[in-house]
């Protein structure tokens, strides 16, 4: 099975590729790290990095994507390049009918490394080792797009569902990360319509 992880960005968008083998094993087949311009204007830095994975959906054939969820933050503008090439990528999947699985970071750094506050060097030293590299992948965003694809492989490999959006992905399947998301995004909408 073929998975792309993407670690959305819109100056940065880090596209890594795994196939998944039977039990732990991931074989690297491909990296890379779109760009765009900060100067550009917003829909000429969403069709550059659009075009991109678009290209790469096509070409690679996945069988599903593993992206990163878009997580609250201080600063607005990151989460907004986030979030805008987040809906990129699930209108490409949709259009295509690959199925998109949702990760935290924290999620992602407990399966790789043992430990979900790992920081960016003991995720990259964990994919090289993983993927048997000869060299670490880099800039970092190439090592978590590795690491969320690896992420899914191994998520897969349990059982689990390609698709973690909502309804699919039962309950019961949840890690506790995904449950306390759940329960937080339950809670802000809960407040967000006290207010309204």
């Amino acid at each position: 099975m073929r998975i792309i992880g993407i670690d959305p960005g819109l100056t940065r968008c880090g596209i890594g590729v795994v196939t998944a083998g039977a039990g732990r094993r991931v074989t690297f087949e491909h990296v890379e790290v779109m760009t765009s311009a900060a100067g550009a204007s917003l829909p000429e830095r969403l069709h550059r990095i659009g075009s991109g994975i678009e290209r790469l959906l096509d070409g690679e054939k996945p069988d599903a994507i593993a992206l990163e969820r878009v997580f609250a933050q201080d600063n607005l503008p990151s989460v907004m390049g986030v979030a805008q090439i987040s809906g990129v990528v699930m209108y490409l999947a949709e259009h295509r009918g690959i199925p998109v699985a949702l990760y935290t970071p924290n999620e992602v750094k407990a399966q790789v490394t043992g430990y979900g506050s790992a920081d960016k060097a003991q995720v990259t030293t964990m994919v090289t080792r993983l993927l048997r590299l000869a060299a670490p992948p880099k800039p970092a965003d190439a090592a978590d797009a590795l690491a969320l694809a690896i992420t899914h492989a191994w998520h897969l490999g349990r059982g689990g569902t390609a698709d973690r959006l909502g309804p699919g992905a039962a309950p019961s399947a949840e890690t506790p990360a995904q449950r306390a998301w759940r329960e937080a995004e339950r809670r802000s909408g809960l407040r967000r319509g006290a207010r309204g």
